[in-house]
């Protein structure tokens, strides 16, 4: 056996403590935020609480806001975070999904973290094209075969590929993230179930039949075309109604009944205005008299202190790039989205992370950590950064949201006894100027939670019917 040397060259991403703890600050919400203060305040004697003078808050609007990026003159350079050079094939190169630093707020993040243990890189950009194309329900947001095409050519990946990586989303945890719809949903998740849960062959025969008749709970009628017993019918109708039509749902975390904001914004002298929330921003500095004696001490006992001093300033640094990086992301959603503001869901203009990401000088991923579990507070109301991220309708030059809150209003609109058919509504919408499939109304009409238009007109005809009786 002959032993030779070979030379290889290849490009590695390091991440300094530093680093991994300013990513970890990014995606903390307010309440791990506080907890993460006050336990480094009570671990590390050189840290102090600063009390920040009273910030513009829309009741003192005539005056400038005290929160301004030149307020933070000590951070990092932002190439120590932002590494554009080390991407999955231009996808978002998330290198947290493999650093166990507590669980992520961020529902497509914990997914990829359990399969980072599984999946290779290449894989793993595939999984996550996928999740970045589902809705918050969980369900694909454009055509299968176009999503696919779009990755094979994105990733380089062939068609069998990039679906053998769906579908290990599809029958991961939890199960049905990823489908084409309900019905490849739901199967998902009864295949999922074990072997011996009654009925379970049943409610899969039940799903590939006539969906019409399940909607109408037709059990008779799904009897007689599955040459079933109607009492085994009924069970499997019941095992069907157990799962969940919302499988992304099962990735949110419990929301608290009370939001504490990160973020005010509000209207003021013809212009919007933001400001950070003093009390999700707790700034803390170093101890100037302790500071100047461990940095001027010396030897092997000062040693400790001068880790210390090292962390203090770490964290101190990190919270800045945070506080920095919210402010900047909030501002350019608010200038994005002050049409929504002002006119509600219908001027929700479409939004991605890569524009927001752009315009501030920073990745995606940081974009992404930042909006994640942070809170706006409007005029119009109180959002997660995450909800004005809207995806533009294809072919069209509004977002997906705001057709939806189209669809929603006209269907609120209707005459009550000639509810408007899902083809109806497209040729109305296609007056306002936006062309939509009949399939794509009905998508929105389902994720409102309306009725086709039949059951609509059975609904307003069945008490007219008892009031006649």
């Amino acid at each position: 056996m002959k032993t030779t040397l070979s030379a290889q060259l290849g490009q590695q991403l390091h991440l300094t403590p530093a680093l991994l703890q300013s990513i970890r600050l990014l995606q903390l919400n307010g309440m791990q935020l506080e907890m993460e203060v006050r336990q480094a305040l009570e671990s590390n004697p050189l840290l102090e609480l600063h009390e920040e003078a009273e910030q513009e808050t829309p009741a003192s609007a005539n005056a400038e806001a005290q929160t301004d990026t030149a307020a933070f003159d000590e951070l990092p350079e932002s190439s120590m975070w932002d590494v554009h050079g080390a991407s999955w094939n231009g996808v978002d190169d998330d290198r947290m999904a493999r650093v166990a630093a507590g669980e992520s707020s961020d529902p497509h993040l914990r997914i990829l973290n359990a399969l980072a243990l599984e999946l290779d890189e290449a894989d793993l950009a595939a999984a996550a094209f996928w999740l970045e194309n589902c809705d918050d329900a969980g369900y694909l947001q454009a055509p299968l075969a176009q999503l696919t095409q779009l990755a094979s050519a994105r990733l380089d990946r062939t068609g069998a590929d990039l679906e053998a990586i769906r579908q290990r989303l599809l029958h991961g945890e939890p199960a049905g993230i990823a489908a084409v719809d309900l019905r490849e949903c739901l199967q998902a998740q009864l295949r999922a179930l074990p072997g011996h849960v009654p009925a379970r062959h049943l409610a899969q025969r039940l799903l590939g039949a006539d969906l019409q008749l399940l909607a109408a709970h037709d059990y008779a009628g799904l009897a007689k075309q599955l040459d079933a017993e109607l009492e085994d019918i009924c069970e499997a109708f019941r095992l069907v109604l157990s799962l969940r039509p919302r499988p992304g749902d099962a990735l949110l975390p419990e929301i608290d009944a009370a939001v504490i904001p990160d973020v005010v914004a509000w209207h003021a002298d013809g212009q919007w205005r933001v400001a950070l929330n003093p009390a999700t921003t707790p700034r803390l500095g170093i101890n100037a008299g302790y500071e100047r004696v461990v940095s001027e001490s010396s030897g092997e006992a000062s040693q400790p202190l001068r880790e210390m001093l090292q962390e203090a300033r770490w964290l101190t640094r990190g919270l800045s790039m945070r506080y920095d990086t919210l402010i900047r992301t909030a501002r350019v959603i608010i200038e994005r989205q002050a049409a929504f503001l002002v006119n509600g869901d219908e001027a929700m203009a479409p939004l991605t992370l890569k524009e927001v990401a752009d315009t501030i000088g920073m990745h995606e991923s940081t974009v992404s950590r930042i909006t994640s579990g942070k809170y706006l507070q409007t005029p119009r109301g109180t959002f997660e950064l995450k909800h004005f991220f809207a995806v533009r309708l294809e072919g069209a030059s509004v977002s997906g949201q705001a057709v939806k809150a189209m669809v929603k209003r006209l269907i609120d609109a209707e005459p009550a006894g000639r509810p408007l058919a899902d083809d109806a509504i497209a040729g109305l919408l296609s007056r306002q100027g936006v062309n939509i499939a009949r399939r794509t109304v009905a998508k929105y009409r389902e994720q409102l939670d309306i009725a086709p238009a039949r059951e609509r007109r059975r609904q307003v005809a069945k008490p007219q019917l008892a009031r006649v009786g």
